[in-house]
């Protein structure tokens, strides 16, 4: 579980999060949503210690990161496993190498071991057999679930997922979304998702917090978010692409 607090960033004179508090659950696929500029990112990066926030506290299971010497924090980020909304795959490495970098900067495993524990993560994505080939020679999908791979490989404890779905056809994105939140639920993973696409809402949004300008202005599940009478966010939701289209058909 991480606990958020009060969590403040500005940069110069723009104040960027404006003192959110919430939750992100243990074992569920937590959903951070909003329009662009409304701190989703920022919020991400302070989660995973990229940012400093100026005022808050961010707690992992209990523990304020803000209270962590450099040795609780390094251990702390071989527990998080991060994947990127590019994908962030390195061009020159095959698929295992890419998959079995964490395990090479983190642990002091044995090769066998380390391409056992490749082909396990692989399988566990449905790329058996990939390991030699290079980025370039799959699929945007697949290397979607390569990142997957590489970002699971460590066993982490949180699972932090950047626009997971960005440059992915719709068919794709789905089998993307259901894929982490499997794996979520499979080794009970804390899981934050940074998105902007209703349809990830639709498929995986088990606790969705909804930031406008810096502020956390309403938070619920998948169900509520449909009942709620919260301008914000049905403003969001009915705009969407995906709203736009049903609606196109209900009006045919």
């Amino acid at each position: 579980m991480i606990e958020v607090e009060n969590i403040k960033k500005r940069f110069g004179d723009q104040e960027v999060l404006k003192g959110i508090s919430t939750i992100f659950e243990k074992g569920k696929t937590n959903l951070i949503i909003g329009q662009s500029g409304s701190g989703k990112s920022v919020m991400l990066k302070c989660l995973i210690g990229l940012f400093k926030p100026e005022g808050g506290r961010i707690l992992f299971d209990g523990k304020s990161i803000q209270d962590m010497n450099d040795e609780q924090q390094r251990v702390l980020r071989e527990e998080i496993g991060m994947l990127f909304q590019g994908g962030a795959l390195f061009d020159s490495m095959t698929i295992e190498e890419n998959v079995m970098f964490p395990l090479r900067m983190f642990t002091n495993q044995k090769k066998s071991e380390m391409i056992d524990r490749v082909n396990e993560v692989l399988s566990r994505v449905n790329l058996e057999g990939n390991n030699k080939k290079f980025p370039a020679e799959i699929s945007g999908g697949m290397q979607k679930r390569v990142s997957i791979a590489r970002a699971i490989v460590n066993r982490p404890k949180y699972l932090f997922c950047d626009e997971p779905n960005s440059g992915l056809d719709p068919k794709t994105a789905t089998v993307i979304d259901n894929l982490i939140q499997e794996i979520t639920h499979e080794f009970d993973i804390t899981t934050v998702v940074v998105t902007h696409d209703m349809n990830s809402v639709m498929e995986i949004g088990e606790r969705i917090n909804f930031l406008k300008n810096g502020l956390l202005v309403w938070k619920g599940t998948q169900e509520d978010i449909f009942k709620t009478d919260n301008k914000d966010v049905t403003d969001f939701v009915y705009s969407s692409d995906l709203f736009k289209k049903i609606r196109a058909v209900q009006n045919k």
